[in-house]
């Protein structure tokens, strides 16, 4: 049975050592220098690759990342029952710069949670509930535990629902997609200007075997680059700066 919410919350996170890797060598990383001092937002989940993790879970607090910095978050954690070599390739697959991924690969962390499961029947052996938690300082405020029933429910645990906790009136960011070409100066200077607003944005990108065709078909255009903001074409780079400009007006030189 799984420990209930209120009875984690006020209390420290478990102290462990993770076994890590960084320029092809193993450092141990620990729980002090991970949430001393800080305050962070952590989710933890079933395993890296697995499809609700890859397709919804992680990618959302990516995209989140910057909004909740600015509501003083000062870095955000993922956590799973994977060794460190598959969680740094999942980051890299992912394009999670913004996320600092942990490997839990003996289950420590989770067993000292109280949230490590038993997934044999799945081929998984031991792995971690999903749940998510702000920790301040090393003391958990805030968990978000999902539901204890058969299969993997994931209702509490995203990224919206720890953002509104934190900050009931941030407004999350309409995400942004990028059709370009490589070597397109047009690209460039699109690119470079969602850049130095901060804007996260997806790129897809010609070499990906996107070819004109299926740039006019998706935005009845055919030079590049084309984006979409919130799901609307905005349209190529004159467009996009004009409304940037307009929504969100570049920083005033120093």
């Amino acid at each position: 049975m799984l420990p209930s919410a209120e009875s984690l919350e006020g209390k420290p996170v478990p102290q462990v050592a993770f076994k890590t890797r960084a320029d092809d060598g193993w450092r141990d990383l620990s729980t002090d220098e991970l949430f001393k001092g800080k305050t962070v937002v952590v989710f933890s989940l079933p395993g890296a690759y697995t499809p609700t993790c890859s397709s919804t879970h992680l990618p959302r607090y990516n995209e989140l990342a910057s909004v909740l910095r600015d509501n003083g978050v000062d870095d955000i954690v993922c956590f799973s029952v994977n060794d460190a070599f598959v969680m740094n390739e999942w980051k890299q697959g992912q394009d999670a710069g913004d996320i600092t991924f942990v490997p839990d690969g003996n289950g420590d962390f989770a067993r000292g949670m109280g949230m490590l499961v038993d997934k044999r029947d799945l081929g998984f052996g031991m792995r971690s509930w999903r749940y998510s938690m702000l920790v301040r300082d090393g003391v958990i405020e805030k968990m978000f535990i999902e539901p204890e029933r058969e299969g993997d429910p994931f209702e509490v645990s995203d990224a919206d629902t720890m953002l509104r906790h934190i900050n009931p009136g941030a407004r999350a960011p309409d995400p942004i997609v990028m059709f370009s070409k490589p070597g397109c100066p047009f690209c460039a200077r699109a690119k470079a200007a969602l850049t130095e607003r901060g804007l996260r944005y997806t790129e897809i990108s010609q070499d990906q075997k996107i070819n004109t065709s299926v740039l006019r078909a998706v935005s009845g255009r055919m030079t590049w680059p084309q984006v979409f903001i919130g799901g609307h074409l905005v349209g190529g780079t004159d467009e996009l700066l004009a409304h940037l400009e307009q929504a969100n007006p570049a920083p005033a030189a120093a």
